[in-house]
């Protein structure tokens, strides 16, 4: 696999972090999961549960090995710096500071370990005024104008239906760790990643920034219509709901043969997306009219004919039946040893030569917590039984 000859110890919990490390994991990088005794991943205990074990977590944790330990003991730092000594990387996703509190910040690491890949994951990272403020998803996508150009059209703002504040920034944290594993590769020097929510919504907004940069305007939410595309929303059909996009002036005169409304194309107000954006308050009444007459489903075979992108908006239980996700293997069955067989996306980055795996589920907590200190740092079971004794598992 691509990445397993790389040892990951991962400090993180909740989302952002754990998607990071769980996507190295899939790759194939040795993840070890350092949680808080006791408690653990505060993820455990947001539900879903099955068989008192939450799915959520079991979702976000895979390919990863659990050991707890107490990193406010003096023992605990020091065998975490044990552990430092062997590993290639380190993710967390700490409030900044907490780590150098601890005495276990990017400097002291790097001390240990000059190889080191440290990987921070914060709300607004590790420099600015916002630094040491706390942040979630949806306070990430208030700030960071995401939610104020997602709606219905004239509507409230809305935040995303997926936490896409920290997924974003868990994929650049693991970009970044590629990125950084490859220099060292080069250089024999390791480095700090520092990848912030904020900075990771920012990024992803699109057209947004130079939609305002270029008419002084700020987007607002505009529904499922694209802000400088035509057509490229959704239309009511016979019996519900079909996502057209016609992405330039040959798929729009394909188009417009399809609906039987060849007249439209060299209409002097409908020639070019421009125009088509100019006159879009004439011109979808004339689409919708058309549309709303045939059902999704022959729309569909229609409009494939043409090579012309379209789609239902499929509920959540239509895409894990899709016949395209099956065979894409993206959605899987694990068998969990407390809540059995579940459900859980796949891999998506398909790699010809060195693909991923699942070759875990999600651990249980502290499960491989010999097996960990015995592998890594040769521990004998009665010296791993002196460490219990002092509280730091």
């Amino acid at each position: 696999m691509a990445l397993e000859n790389i040892k990951v110890l991962d400090l993180t919990r909740v989302l952002a972090g754990p998607f990071a490390t769980m996507i190295l994991g899939d790759l194939g990088a040795d993840i070890i999961k350092i949680e808080m005794p006791v408690k653990g991943d505060d993820a455990r205990h947001f539900g879903p549960y099955i068989n008192d074990e939450s799915a959520y977590f079991i979702s976000l944790n895979r390919n990863k090995r659990s050991i707890t330990l107490n990193l406010k003991a003096e023992k605990g730092r020091e065998l975490f710096l044990e552990m430092v000594k062997k590993a290639d990387v380190v993710v967390e996703n700490y409030r900044p500071g907490t780590m150098e509190k601890l005495g276990l910040g990017y400097e002291t690491l790097r001390e240990i370990n000059p190889k080191l890949i440290y990987v921070a994951v914060s709300g607004y990272g590790h420099t600015g005024p916002y630094r040491e403020r706390a942040a979630y998803d949806a306070v990430v996508q208030a700030i960071g104008g995401l939610m104020s150009i997602t709606g219905a059209k004239d509507g409230e703002p809305t935040r995303v239906g997926t936490s896409i504040g920290d997924i974003v920034a868990g994929l650049y944290a693991a970009i970044g760790a590629l990125a950084a594993l490859n220099t060292r590769n080069e250089t024999g020097k390791g480095q700090k990643v520092d990848v912030a929510m904020l900075d990771s919504q920012v990024a992803i907004l699109e057209n947004a920034i130079a939609r305002y940069v270029v008419t002084g305007e700020a987007p607002a939410p505009g529904g499922n219509r694209h802000p400088s595309i035509v057509p490229f929303e959704d239309f009511e059909t016979l019996n519900g709901k079909i996502m057209i996009a016609a992405g330039n002036d040959a798929l729009w005169a394909s188009f417009c043969k399809v609906i039987g409304r060849e007249e439209l194309i060299e209409n002097e107000k409908f020639k070019t997306n421009a125009l088509r954006n100019e006159n879009y308050k004439e011109l979808r009444p004339e689409i919708a009219k058309v549309i709303e007459k045939k059902t999704t489903e022959e729309w569909q075979e229609l409009l494939d004919k043409a090579g012309i992108p379209n789609g239902p908006i499929n509920t959540i239980d239509k895409v894990i039946e899709h016949p395209q996700v099956l065979a894409r293997d993206m959605i899987i069955e694990i068998d969990h040893p407390v809540s059995g067989k579940l459900k859980v996306p796949g891999i998506p980055i398909k790699l010809s030569e060195t693909p991923g795996e699942i070759k875990r589920t999600s651990p249980l907590l502290g499960e491989h917590r010999n097996e960990i200190l015995k592998e890594l740092l040769d521990y004998r079971e009665e010296e791993i039984k002196e460490l219990e004794k002092e509280n730091i598992f």
